[in-house]
């Protein structure tokens, strides 16, 4: 909530910053769309929203992919980093800021919150030996390990299918042993502080096990951020990386406006597999500076591609723009936050995309809109209808369409996204029901001044559907709302009661959501 209670009650939301050693694919468009749908749905509510994402660029991964390309990292940097913010851009995605960990602002905020580590004494010179993935930029201890097989035997492979390699190096260490109590409190009196629950207890056992102290530097490569007063090492880059999310409030000025209106961090929205650094690390960092800790972790679900996992070496990585080029933008948009249970891992499968598309989007919505529309532009002269009494078959489907949003806004309490638009949805099938029972197609030749005020009812709960999809669906929702001639000032959730002018000039109606036809069928 806002510091400010004279103000809108703020709210910050970041996903995980993409690590540029490639392109972006479908799973980065997946978290930077639900991400969005959040930061959405709060303005929308009435909140003062930053919404931060960016590109995490130091490290030897990206030193060696950019090598291997015969590039320095930074002219790589800048190639990955420009095709993650067209992607945002080519998303409908909102965000307030796009953060680069190479920019002078993050370098400065790091150091400083090395410095603030450092003099607490959790900080201390030592030697390193243990074993390091380069592609996980992680160590990882023996049990945690695999023994290669056939032309792999002798080597060892992490979690994550990457090679790691023994690695013995002079190194900073951070005293993560003394935090294990400090973190089992705080997970405890915050029982919310990771969501979902099972991560939660996933992160509580790890932590039970107890810590060990983590190396937080490096000497072998030289791309990243040097130690403060001691050039010869760079700073683990997950240090490194975690600090974009306060860098982008103005820290270490902790009087900045935005760093006071901003900080905590509401929620930090990222992929299960980066859990451990974000809800030990990151807090522990937090607490050995004293710094508040953001207030919540969501680990989002992996999406597989037809049952299997993306990967290269199967050649199923999607990319966004190839979906978006297929399908239409708000169609992704809506299927990829509808399909999976939030939190989740879930599969795409064209069958089902084109399910959602033809049911729920063209059949469901679509088809509510365009039929009422239609029937208004015949009906009514092209205007508002004007409403006569109201029976209780109207006023249950107007009550069904406001009282949505209490169920909505509970759901996206726990970012479950998917159930703020199962809510949604049960009001576009009441209203396709009532429709089909109060038949104004006849009631046209029977009773005309009651097929107007049924149709007025319609026309308003699709204003209040189009409002409550503007998180989601955008630019669908947007034309919806130009046709019922609702003022862009009047579609947040506060406009909900601002119903529709009897005797306004409609625009002619048109399709929002159009059926999903195979290109060879055309």
């Amino acid at each position: 909530m806002s510091r400010d209670a004279g103000s809108k009650p703020s709210f910050y939301v970041t996903t995980a910053i993409s690590y540029v050693n490639g392109p972006p694919h479908l799973g980065h468009a997946y978290e930077a769309i639900s991400t969005d749908v959040i930061a959405r749905f709060k303005r929308l509510d009435g909140y003062d929203v930053m919404f931060l994402t960016g590109t995490d660029e130091h490290g030897q991964k990206v030193e060696k992919t950019a090598r291997g390309k015969g590039k320095e990292p930074a002219e790589f940097c800048d190639e990955i980093a420009a095709k993650f913010k067209e992607m945002v851009g080519t998303l409908d995605v909102s965000n307030d800021d796009f953060i680069r960990t190479t920019e002078p602002r993050h370098h400065a905020s790091v150091q400083e919150i090395w410095k603030r580590i450092a003099d607490k004494g959790d900080i201390y010179l030592d030697k390193y030996a243990g074993w390091y993935s380069v592609r996980d930029e992680a160590y990882f201890g023996e049990d945690e390990l695999t023994e290669g097989e056939g032309p792999d035997k002798g080597k060892k492979f992490a979690p994550s299918g990457a090679e790691v390699e023994w690695v013995e190096e002079e190194s900073y260490f951070f005293r993560l042993s003394a935090y294990g109590d400090k973190l089992l409190a705080h997970y405890d009196a915050n029982p919310d502080f990771i969501l979902p629950h099972y991560r939660r207890n996933e992160v509580v056992n790890f932590v039970k096990q107890g810590l060990t102290d983590l190396s937080v530097s490096r000497t072998s490569f030289n791309w990243g951020i040097p130690v403060p007063g001691d050039n010869r090492h760079i700073m683990y880059v997950w240090l490194d990386a975690l600090t974009n999310y306060i860098t982008a409030t103005g820290f270490p000025d902790e009087g900045a406006e935005s760093y006071q209106k901003y900080w905590p961090a509401d929620l930090h929205v990222i992929g299960k597999d980066i859990m451990r650094f974000h809800t030990i690390y990151w807090p522990a960092f937090l607490m050995s500076a004293d710094l508040p800790l953001p207030k919540r972790v969501f680990g989002h679900g992996f999406l597989n591609i037809e049952g299997q996992k993306m990967s290269k070496s199967l050649g199923n990585v999607i990319t966004p723009q190839a979906m978006i080029d297929e399908f239409g933008l708000d169609q992704v948009r809506y299927f990829l936050m509808r399909e999976v249970p939030y939190g989740n891992d879930g599969s795409f499968s064209k069958e089902s995309m084109v399910n959602r598309i033809n049911s729920d989007l063209a059949n469901d919505l679509g088809n509510l809109g365009q039929r009422v529309l239609s029937m208004i532009a015949k009906n009514c002269d092209g205007k508002v209808p004007t409403p006569g009494p109201l029976t209780p078959d109207d006023e249950a489907l107007i009550g069904a369409a406001k009282g949505a949003l209490s169920a909505m806004r509970e759901a996206m309490e726990s970012q479950a996204i998917h159930r703020m638009l199962e809510s949604v949805w049960k009001v576009v099938g009441d209203a396709n029901r009532y429709v089909d029972a109060q038949a104004p197609w006849a009631l046209r030749k029977t009773d005309p001044a009651r097929m107007e005020t049924v149709l007025y009812v319609l026309a308003d709960v699709i204003r209040i559907l189009g409002i409550y999809v503007q998180s989601v669906v955008p630019g669908s929702a947007a034309k919806l709302l130009d046709q019922l001639a609702v003022a862009p000032e009047n579609r947040s959730f506060a406009d909900i009661d601002t119903a529709l002018v009897a005797g306004t000039d409609l625009p002619k109606p048109a399709p929002v959501f159009p059926r999903y036809v195979e290109p060879e069928a055309e």
